[in-house]
């Protein structure tokens, strides 16, 4: 099973305070961040969770840096241990030139030869890194593991040319990663790098080096002043403090103890306000909530791997009708404040180059509703107000993550919304892990979920009609016009014939409407005012904080 994991996928499917302190309490040059949970590991191998990879780039770099460029609403290259590159005429190579200047935290010095180890070990089954799986451009062998024989050409120590396979389409956010030392893991068993003790003691070339670690306590990053990225001005030190319980986090920043903090619910807010010290800042676009109609008969496909559609939600034009059924628009503008926006694909409006703007919302019709019901024989013929087809009544589950009063308050919406239109709905709570689980086993009717999104952009993980090779596909969508579209995304290079193909494959998506997108949810931040220079983007809230100063 093969799926591209190079953009550090990661399928969020995400969980997502009384007075006020007069003035800010007087702190050194540092910044306190507030985490909900502690990391498992320093290594950008095994930097699985959100907050484990923001922690892991501050440690190691990477060949290239990838800036976000608002205006044309993409991200963009520069130059981080790699000074230059340069692609052969073909797209066959890629030379780059590495910065002569850069050491590891025990002195060492940065070579090309740790390029090549780290694509070694990246991609090594024994390993089983975050990426294992995801170097389809490069010559490997059966076991996906990179032949380095063929693919790298160490020109000098310096510089490095990287080599594709035949009819391969590689792009820099598909091959760029952070770079782990040679030295350090060379003479570690391979199965053991993940528990090995060099993970805790990480050996490091980024602007900042691990200073202490208590766990589920504290994280303390210290700024690595002979990094190139070294900043005299900026944060001499980041500590990222681990605080569970969300109202704590709050209560912290208000009193000064935290000066960092995301994911603000938007009830929250008005509080918030009131604190003269604290910055409120909001990210848009990276996260949308969504009710899934599994498009198939779930339990025939576990059975005997058949595919038929799903009884109440096989079809494209019952899925229309529930979409015209649900008032997004009152569950955005009552519960998250305007601090989003309705959401009519699975593509994300910061991708403002792809973003088909011409495609109409479904907006809360109830009367369309029903005849699009009708048209598809869903009639209350016995009128004991539930709609019926044959014997078969329009009644479901719908699965949402315990513990969400965001979801909670939308699937009552959901609930009483249908209701209206005779089709009775049972709301049944279960915890993350179980929801999550049953969605891989495909396993339930319907279910409310979050999707954190990938940058660059990414569909066909999700949206791909193969269920064995696109494991995200939860709610089995197939469509053999979208999958044709999604086959030339992935062999397409210039990025105007890419824009096309994405505005048709949303045409077709919206046209099905595989599942009800229900609207993008902003990520609100807040932050201590005497931070300066801070730039949240779609990138991360920590993107470059080495940039980071702090106002005396």
């Amino acid at each position: 099973m093969i799926i591209k994991k190079y953009s550090l996928i990661i399928i969020a499917l995400l969980l997502v305070v009384g007075g006020c302190e007069k003035e800010s309490p007087v702190h050194s040059n540092r910044v306190v961040v507030a985490l909900s949970a502690d990391i498992t590991s320093f290594n950008p191998l095994f930097s699985f969770s959100v907050d484990e990879g923001v922690v892991s780039e501050l440690l190691y770099l990477s060949l290239v840096d990838f800036t976000w460029d608002e205006e044309k609403g993409n991200i963009k290259p520069g130059p981080m241990l790699a000074k230059k590159w340069e692609w052969s005429k073909d797209s066959s190579s890629i030379t780059f030139d590495l910065r002569d200047d850069v050491y590891w935290s025990d002195g060492r010095k940065f070579y090309a030869e740790d390029v090549v180890f780290s694509f070694d070990v990246y991609s090594d089954p024994g390993v089983q890194s975050r990426l294992y799986g995801g170097f389809t451009d490069f010559y490997t062998d059966d076991e996906n593991h990179v032949n380095v024989n063929k693919t790298f050409e160490v020109i000098d120590s310096f510089k490095v040319r990287i080599n594709f396979k035949p009819n391969s389409t590689p792009t820099l956010p598909e091959i760029i990663f952070h770079i782990i030392p040679k030295h350090v893991f060379e003479n570690v068993e391979r199965k053991s790098i993940e528990a090995s003790e060099e993970n805790f003691k990480p050996v490091t070339n980024g602007p900042f080096k691990l200073a202490g670690w208590d766990k589920n306590q504290t994280i303390r990053l210290k700024v690595n002043d002979q990094s190139f990225l070294h900043n005299p001005n900026g944060v001499s030190e980041i500590i990222f403090k681990v605080v569970p319980d969300y109202n704590s986090r709050l209560t912290q920043l208000k009193k000064g103890e935290v000066d960092f903090v995301e994911l603000v619910k938007t009830e929250d807010i008005p509080g918030l306000k009131q604190v003269d010290y604290l910055n409120i800042s909001s990210q848009k676009g990276r996260e949308y909530d969504y009710l899934a109609w599994n498009n198939i008969d779930y339990e025939l496909y576990n059975t005997n791997g058949k595919i038929k559609p799903h009884k109440f939600f096989g079809s494209p034009v019952v899925r229309r009708a529930l979409s015209y059924g649900i008032n997004r628009r009152e569950i955005l503008d009552e519960y998250l404040a305007g601090y989003g926006q309705l959401a009519i694909g699975p593509v994300s409006p910061i991708f403002k180059g792809v973003i088909d703007s011409g495609l109409e919302q479904y907006e809360y019709n109830p009367e369309k509703s029903k005849q699009l019901l009708e048209s598809e024989g869903w009639k209350d013929i016995d009128n004991d107000g539930i709609l019926e087809k044959g014997n078969t009544e329009f009644r479901f589950k719908l699965f949402i993550p315990s513990g969400n009063p965001r979801r909670n308050y939308a699937a009552t919406i959901v609930k009483n919304n249908l209701k209206q239109l005779g089709i009775d709905v049972t709301i049944e709570s279960v915890e993350m892990g179980v929801l999550i689980d049953n969605m891989y086993k495909k396993a339930m009717d319907a279910w409310m979920i979050g999707l954190y999104i990938a940058i660059p952009i990414d569909l066909k993980i999700a949206w791909y009609s193969d269920l064995e090779k696109t494991p995200y596909n939860f709610v089995s969508y197939k469509n053999a016009e979208a999958d044709k579209i999604l086959d030339e995304i992935s062999e397409e290079t210039y990025q105007g014939k890419l824009d096309s193909l994405y505005r048709q494959l949303q045409e077709i998506i919206h046209r099905d409407e595989p599942v009800t997108f229900l609207y993008w949810v902003d990520n609100i931040v807040v932050y201590n005012k005497r931070i300066e220079n801070i730039n949240i983007n779609p990138l991360g809230t920590i993107h470059h904080c080495w940039n980071w100063t702090v106002r005396k």
